[in-house]
């Protein structure tokens, strides 16, 4: 497994900006997917869907991962991954993954003083992802 370590801290800016630029840009998007993985792939219940992923498509993953947070925070970046219920399709995803992943990624951005108005941002600006990624 790919051990990953960054250092980011949240720097607010002008409010009206893009959550993109509110949440600190590409780097610090990709600090925080890489702090979400790396909590992802240590916890016993969702990390056995990385435990699939060979060493050669793991850096795949993690960029699929911040193009899309990039994107969908209002960033310049394209998105050019599979739709994400072909991505997650055979997974077995269960409501309780989600909830486990959704409670990593708000101790990841707690980990990163992310104000609770922008946390709260990004986790609506993925809930519509939930019936695409989730096995009903």
């Amino acid at each position: 497994m790919i051990a990953f370590s960054t250092v980011f801290t949240y720097q607010p800016v002008n409010a009206e900006q893009a959550l993109y630029n509110r949440l600190g840009g590409y780097d610090a998007l990709a600090a925080v997917v890489d702090d979400l993985m790396g909590r992802l792939a240590a916890d016993q219940q969702v990390g056995r869907v990385l435990e699939h992923i060979p060493d050669s498509r793991f850096h795949h993953v993690r960029q699929m991962m911040v193009d899309f947070l990039c994107a969908a925070t209002g960033g310049p970046c394209k998105y050019v991954g599979k739709p994400m219920v072909e991505t997650h399709k055979g997974m077995g995803l269960t409501e309780n993954d989600w909830k486990l992943t959704v409670s990593h990624l708000k101790a990841t951005l707690n980990k990163f003083s992310v104000p609770n108005n922008e946390q709260q941002e990004v986790i609506n600006t993925i809930a519509g992802l939930k019936g695409s990624i989730v096995d009903s």
